[in-house]
């Protein structure tokens, strides 16, 4: 599916057919939406453009220079964008060209980013006068939403930590919730650092707009605020993994010792009972009339005193 989206009398106009193409110029095109495009759409913007749009395998290596690229018609970004699922995100790749000051996104994913940014330029056609404009608008909103991310995984990051804290028993299952939250938070960071990448690129660049160099420097500043708050997150967790580890640790402590003081308290009165129980001819406590007895009674003393002698250390 490809939207374009047109100049017209300050204000935009989406429409959906590419034999507009024909007719149109570059000054009237702002934008080219891509949403898992059909080999006509993809030949009708390259011809429109003269460019070439970028296979998905050339979106999703991660070398530095994959990430931000200059040619002599045109500016080449590609970003990871999160695509929400039932278990967390996906990790969704999205190709960005401005040529001839026309923004074309390519991408297979519906993405929650393009449907704001898209509203935001409806609402305000006049402050995307440029695809250079409405490139740095998209960053900002996918930047927003990161932000949303990590406050939300903070969120639940606090109420794990709290159950934890409150829990009697640390079983399999905190310790899974805690690698889910270190997975996500790792897929967040490396998500940020893909932005920094990319507006690190744009920043050195000298061809875009001035009046976008000061939003860059605030764009830059709020993505290493969040990759201070992903690291801050990721130590909490290490130390929440630290402290279940150990909880679980002790537990298992707690229960070791537990038999085996019961292996010392009985031991006294099993030596006794193995003693008498050796098939000897000659045992004279066998014949004794009370020597059943008085061997119960025996077991029983070494017992309680041996019950006594832990009390009084403690290991009881």
């Amino acid at each position: 599916m490809i939207t374009i989206y047109l100049k017209a009398y300050n204000k935009i106009i989406r429409n959906a057919d590419t034999k507009l193409f024909e007719d149109l110029g570059s000054d009237d095109v702002l934008w080219i939406d891509m949403l898992s495009p059909t080999i006509k759409e993809q030949k009708a913007a390259e011809s429109f453009l003269d460019i070439n749009l970028q296979t998905r395998q050339q979106v999703e290596e991660i070398e530095s220079t994959s990430k931000y690229s200059e040619t002599e018609a045109s500016i080449i970004c590609n970003s990871n964008f999160f695509s929400p699922t039932e278990d967390g995100f996906l990790i969704e790749p999205v190709s960005f060209i401005v040529a001839e000051g026309v923004l074309v996104s390519v991408r297979n994913t519906e993405l929650r980013t393009f449907n704001e940014a898209a509203k935001r330029l409806q609402i305000h056609a006049r402050a995307y006068p440029t695809g250079y404009h409405l490139l740095i608008s998209i960053l900002e909103v996918r930047i927003d939403y990161d932000a949303d991310l990590l406050e939300s995984l903070a969120r639940e990051i606090a109420a794990l930590s709290k159950h934890i804290s409150t829990s009697e028993k640390i079983d399999q299952t905190i310790l899974k919730n805690i690698n889910s939250l270190q997975e996500k938070t790792m897929l967040i960071r490396e998500n940020i650092f893909d932005r920094q990448r990319v507006l690190s690129g744009i920043l050195r660049s000298e061809r875009f707009p001035n009046d976008i160099y000061p939003r860059l420097g605030l764009m830059i500043k709020d993505v290493n605020s969040l990759i201070n708050h992903a690291d801050f997150s990721s130590e909490r967790l290490d130390y929440m993994q630290d402290t279940a580890l150990g909880l679980i640790n002790i537990e298992q402590n707690n229960i070791t010792k537990i038999f085996t003081i019961a292996s010392v308290f009985f031991l006294p009165a099993t030596l006794i009972a193995s003693i008498y129980g050796m098939n000897f001819e000659e045992m004279p406590e066998l014949n004794t009339k009370y020597g059943y007895y008085a061997t119960l009674g025996m077991m029983a003393l070494i017992s309680i005193l041996t019950y006594v002698y832990l009390k009084w250390r403690k290991l009881m």
